[in-house]
């Protein structure tokens, strides 16, 4: 029998100059690196205070002894292949369908993500074909399935990075007929601006103690 749910969070391995290239272009690759180790350290804290077991699916290929050591032995790990973004994601569905009936993907730019949002989509799947969080950016923060609804059109003829992301797959969505759930809009990190907007609007919050926010005052010098 399948268990009910997982959890995929997509990383990169956290080599010097190889995450965070458009913040490090602002504040160094040093800070940038400390920034991505930050982030996903605040994301796995959150998702290790649901139920659902969690899934690093990690990039490059190569690179799994190093996130091994890095993350620990509290994880299942997954290699990402294909040959784009929507391919690897495809693919890590496909993997965790073999297991579970309902997963979540989630990327590594949303360090303040909190755990009310997971529980909403995983609540929603329980009645909807999907779920999809909206970026602000346009692309999409988080997307998920059970495995009956499964739908890999969404990962085909994407144009990944571009600003309409979320707006085609949604269209892919409405002519397959799913019936979807959207969740609140969040605004993910890639540039110092969003790392700045970041900052501000979580310095009186509940995040504001989190490794995160520590690492923003070294860059923001607060």
């Amino acid at each position: 029998m399948l268990n009910s749910s997982c959890i995929i969070l997509f990383v990169k391995s956290p080599e010097r100059g190889k995450v965070k290239s458009r913040l490090a272009s602002a504040i160094g690759e040093d800070k940038a690196l400390d920034i991505y180790r930050a982030f996903i350290h605040d994301i796995t804290g959150t998702l290790k205070k649901g139920n659902h077991p969690i899934t690093i699916a990690f990039y490059p290929e190569d690179s799994e002894e190093a996130v091994v050591k890095w993350l620990g032995r509290d994880f299942e790990y997954l290699t990402q292949k294909g040959k784009d973004l929507g391919e690897r994601m495809e693919n890590a569905f496909a993997h965790s369908f073999s297991r579970y009936q309902r997963v979540v993907l989630i990327g590594s730019d949303i360090p303040d993500l909190t755990s009310a949002v997971m529980d909403e989509a995983f609540s929603a799947l329980e009645k909807k074909d999907a779920v999809i969080g909206p970026a602000s950016d346009g692309g999409y923060y988080l997307i998920g399935f059970r495995k009956d609804s499964f739908l890999p059109d969404i990962f085909h003829e994407i144009v990944w990075g571009a600003d309409s992301v979320y707006r085609e797959t949604l269209k892919i969505f409405e002519k397959a007929g799913h019936r979807i759930h959207i969740l609140p809009e969040w605004k993910d990190v890639d540039t110092l601006d969003d790392l700045r907007s970041l900052f501000m609007r979580n310095r009186n919050s509940g995040f504001g103690d989190s490794l995160t926010m520590s690492s923003c005052r070294a860059v923001f010098h607060d």
